[in-house]
């Protein structure tokens, strides 16, 4: 099994180098593509945009949000040009309703994003949903580069959300130099059955061994902090197995797993 194609969604702005090296890092080990999507910005919704930074609409035109609509595609494609890597190409869409970006997305084996728009902040955060939750294509959300191999853990209840998570990131697990299932019985009502995830992973080539988390408290930190415990490289999860209402009274591990990052890299499945 293999990845063939990573998505990276692009602005223009700071972070855009340090995701495109993170996709690099992720393709190369598998000669896979690199796609580039920049974000070509309408000036209505950099409008919006102004008026969410407290900006009055009288203080930029349309002629200079243009301008540095402009100079952000340029930042972007000279970027990606610069990106020591043989198979990239740009994919250039509109920010209006991600209709394009969706569409990028449905043929990608993982796409990488900034922290900042699962935590619903920044251009992409209605994006990031729509692609995670909606297209169910698998998220990758990182500071920095990942290495290859090291101990990546997965967080396993036995749901569709977990298994997915397992199954599309077995490239890379097969690639990791230990690999650990965790498990809370206390807080799922379903049988966890770690077994069968460990039968799975070993029928491909990835031994692992199960670890037991014993709490009555809230699971996202129990996987967090063993994340942490263990220097885990990549924390394996489902995300948002709840329904959208229940998640947004209650919160959820996801958010948590979101908002603290436990390992440097954290791979999500809806």
């Amino acid at each position: 099994m293999s990845w063939t194609n990573i998505l990276v969604p692009l602005t223009g702005g700071d972070q855009d180098a340090t995701e495109l090296a993170a996709a690099k890092a992720l393709a190369a080990p598998f000669g896979a593509m690199v796609t580039a999507a920049y974000s070509s910005t309408i000036p209505t919704m950099l409008f919006s945009w102004v008026n969410e930074a407290g900006v009055g609409l009288t203080d930029l035109g349309v002629r200079e949000l243009n301008r540095l609509a402009s100079a952000s595609e340029a930042r972007a494609r000279d970027l990606l040009a610069r990106l020591d890597y043989p198979h990239k190409a740009l994919e250039n869409i509109t920010a209006d309703d991600w209709s394009d970006l969706r569409s990028v997305s449905r043929l990608a084996d993982v796409v990488v994003w900034n922290p900042s728009a699962a935590r619903g902040h920044g251009v992409f955060a209605s994006a990031f949903q729509q692609i995670l939750m909606d297209e169910q294509r698998p998220a990758l959300l990182l500071d920095e580069p990942p290495a290859v191999g090291g101990l990546i853990v997965i967080a396993w209840d036995g749901g569709r959300e977990a298994s997915r998570a397992a199954r599309r990131s077995l490239p890379w697990l097969q690639k990791a130099d230990q690999v650990v299932v965790l498990t809370a019985p206390h807080a799922t009502a379903r049988p966890c059955e770690p077994g069968r995830i460990l039968r799975y992973l070993a029928d491909n080539s990835v031994p692992a061994e199960p670890m037991v988390l014993h709490s009555n408290g809230e699971v996202g930190p129990l996987l967090a902090n063993a994340a942490r415990r263990l220097g885990a490289t990549m924390l394996v999860a489902g995300a948002f197995g709840h329904p959208r209402l229940q998640r947004f009274i209650f919160g959820g591990t996801t958010q948590l797993l979101l908002e603290s990052l436990p390992a440097p890299a954290l791979f999500l499945s809806h």
